[in-house]
């Protein structure tokens, strides 16, 4: 099994460092991280601050992603082809939890779906499918 993500921090810049997404979870096909929203992520509107939604998406893209990551093999990687959100709710500042899964693992396909959580309650989900790519001998 390959190790989390979170085992080795990237290296700078990076999107996970940038943010400062935390892992919580990866292992066996399932992905949970956390990333505290600041008001600087938001647009402002008369209810209050709301995250932007490419940040919402970015969070469930990376928990997905993190869950596939677990069922490749050390000579394959892997590249999102489609990517589906859904905002039940707005998104505040605070923490976030996403939480993602694969649902089904083919040869070459990798179909994961992910929830958005705020305390405690659902924000958003999503769906991806991710195409796995062999790396070639040369």
């Amino acid at each position: 099994m390959r190790k989390p993500w979170g085992d080795i921090p990237p290296p700078d810049p990076h999107v996970w460092n940038t943010l400062g997404y935390r892992g919580v979870e990866q292992a066996d096909g399932r992905c949970v991280i956390e990333w505290d929203a600041p008001p600087e992520y938001c647009f402002h509107a008369q209810s209050g601050p709301i995250v932007h939604g490419g940040m919402v998406a970015a969070l469930l893209d990376t928990a997905m992603g993190g869950a596939c990551w677990t069922l490749v093999e050390d000579d394959e990687d892997f590249l999102t082809a489609d990517l589906r959100a859904e905002f039940h709710r707005s998104a505040r500042p605070g923490t976030l939890r996403a939480e993602g899964h694969v649902v089904q693992r083919n040869r070459r396909v990798v179909f994961c779906a992910a929830e958005l959580f705020q305390d405690g309650e659902l924000i958003a989900s999503a769906r991806c499918t991710q195409i796995v790519r062999r790396e070639s001998s040369a």
